[in-house]
């Protein structure tokens, strides 16, 4: 068996101490900088590999970062967690992922030293897990819902603003009768984007039409059968469609063409969250970009952050930006 190489012997290698070698690999800037190389070429030559277990020891940290979510489809898993990691990377953390619906695995990882903090995506979390994680002072980031604590941060869009945005850019196309398709109850962007619709309709004078709500659960396929039942059974079709996120648009518009109606031209179309899978759909759609590994990114440095400064959570409001496609007609008013 290889005798594992120690510090010892890439202090002995470069003809300094212990104590300077240490200090050059862990990036101290007292050593000189022709010591330095001398040192780290001599641990190359030898292959030296650090011991991060004695690293993690010594300073009660881990290194790295738990990231849990309950679901790993649709389009939105892949580009965070890349994002995440590589930031993570960048700040010298390694990720753990957890796919699962039962927190008390999460938890348990925290409680045993397995990551130092957690950056959480799911759907729903509820008062008694928040309590949980401030109870055990955990430092936590939390993805679209909007928590702060003292251990507890969270990064998410402006929802509320840009649904009302969505919404203005359709009546000024003309749109006085506007479908919604909603995402979950309860759900902190799905509530958002909602209110901002509403927010917006009753700003420009238009009546809030409880038969206009349609329930698209944030995904492709509920979203053409609750397109489908509402085509057969309304009697006062609207002219437009907001969906709560671009999957639920896609469903809309392919539910509208099995149908014989074709978007724009008989209705028109407007999502949330500019995902990449809508650079193959026709006609291209009219959404909100919400760019996902920005919010990635800012979740791990905002973590970090509190995992390295004690710094306080804090919650995170980054802007959504309206990207005009060919899915909405113009239509002429009564006045036009």
């Amino acid at each position: 068996m290889d005798k594992r190489i120690t510090i010892r012997d890439v202090a002995k290698e470069a003809s300094v101490s212990i104590s300077t070698v240490s200090k050059a690999l862990n990036g101290v800037d007292v050593v000189k900088p022709e010591t330095k190389k001398k040192i780290l070429e001599a641990a190359n030559k030898l292959h030296y590999v650090p011991n991060l277990m004695g690293k993690q020891l010594k300073s009660g940290m881990t290194k790295m970062l738990g990231f849990y979510t309950n679901s790993i489809s649709g389009p939105y898993f892949s580009p965070l967690v890349e994002a995440i990691a590589q930031e993570a990377d960048k700040l010298g953390y390694g990720i753990n992922v957890f796919i699962t619906s039962n927190k008390d695995v999460v938890m348990r990882s925290i409680m045993g030293n397995v990551v130092d903090g957690i950056i959480g995506f799911e759907d729903y979390i509820n008062e008694d897990e928040v309590g949980l994680i401030k109870q055990k002072g955990i430092k936590a980031v939390f993805i679209d819902r909007k928590i702060r604590a003292e251990t507890i941060g969270s990064v998410v869009f402006d929802s509320q603003n840009k649904g009302e945005i969505a919404t203005d850019y359709l009546i000024n196309k003309g749109h006085t009768k506007i479908a919604y398709i909603t995402g979950f109850t309860g759900v902190y962007d799905s509530d958002e984007r909602f209110e901002g619709y509403k927010k917006s309709l009753k700003k420009a004078g238009i009546t809030f039409r409880a038969d206009y709500i349609l329930e698209g659960k944030f995904e492709e396929q509920a979203a053409y059968e609750s397109i489908k039942y509402f085509m057969e059974t309304e009697v006062d079709y609207p002219t437009a469609f907001l969906a709560g996120n671009d999957l639920s648009a896609i469903g809309a518009i392919k539910s509208l063409y099995d149908l014989g109606y074709t978007v724009p031209d008989n209705f028109s179309v407007v999502g949330f969250d500019g995902i990449e899978l809508l650079e193959y759909f026709e006609p291209k759609l009219t959404t909100i970009n919400n760019p996902i590994e920005l919010q990635g990114q800012c979740a791990v440095r905002h973590l970090v952050d509190m995992i390295e400064t004690d710094a306080p959570g804090k919650s995170l409001e980054l802007e959504g930006e309206l990207i005009e496609g060919k899915s909405v007609k113009m239509i002429m008013t009564e006045e036009g």
